[in-house]
């Protein structure tokens, strides 16, 4: 009974947390990928003072979590918190291929590529910042353990891939920020800072929550490209 009501009162929080205009606006724009406050008051047309006001109560209800950037750690980024909004609807979006990007194409890219041609049938592509020579042994080695094939996979640059049309996809903060924040953001850890097995597999079990939620929202079109 304890523990129902506990779930009880989360789940009051989170509506009443929600129960404002403004702070549903701020979710709808987090849907799809992570924003920084700075872009999501520029998004939306609103005062840092008001913005600072729904983030906070957002926060406490534990609908959003933030975060220092990996990169640049002055800039913090909004994240919403998947197990708190379960049936949020994401906006819908085209494009004829998604292209995902990190720094190093060499595990959290890979993992996204691969999901989302197993996910979706729009056209895919994979590329890195400052790519590695290879996909990373632990990557491989996780992709291999949920039956996706990474062995064979190539890094790539992301000069040599991305067209203007393309919906870039940064799967990490450093390539996002060098990228000039094109496209959408996804904060997912490096799991290279940690190098252990654990690590890659939350990266990618949060990736793959991530690329479910977009692939739900892509739209078909008859303009795809192959990769």
């Amino acid at each position: 009974m304890k523990a129902e009501a506990t779930s009880v009162e989360r789940r009051a929080a989170v509506h009443a947390a929600l129960g404002d205009p403004g702070r549903l606006a701020v979710l709808d724009a987090l849907v799809l990928g992570d924003r920084s406050p700075g872009e999501l008051g520029e998004l939306l047309g609103m005062p840092s003072n008001l913005l600072a006001h729904h983030l906070r109560l957002l926060e406490q209800a534990g609908v959003i979590q933030r975060g220092r950037s990996e990169a640049d750690r002055r800039r913090t980024y909004v994240r919403l918190v998947p197990s708190a909004l379960p049936g949020s609807p994401a906006p819908r979006i085209a494009a004829p291929r998604v292209v995902f990007v990190c720094t190093h194409n060499s595990a959290r890219s890979q993992f996204a590529s691969a999901l989302w041609a197993r996910r979706s049938a729009v056209p895919v592509a994979s590329a890195g910042t400052h790519p590695a020579r290879r996909v990373h042994r632990r990557a491989v080695s996780i992709g291999r353990r949920h039956g996706l094939r990474l062995d064979g996979a190539r890094t790539a640059d992301v000069a040599d891939v991305l067209c203007a049309d393309d919906l870039l996809v940064a799967v990490c903060d450093s390539a996002y920020e060098e990228l000039g924040g094109a496209g959408l953001h996804w904060a997912v850890a490096d799991p290279l800072r940690e190098d252990t097995r654990a690590a890659f597999e939350r990266a990618f079990e949060e990736i793959e929550q991530r690329v479910d939620r977009l692939a739900g929202a892509m739209e078909t079109t008859n303009a795809g490209r192959a990769t």
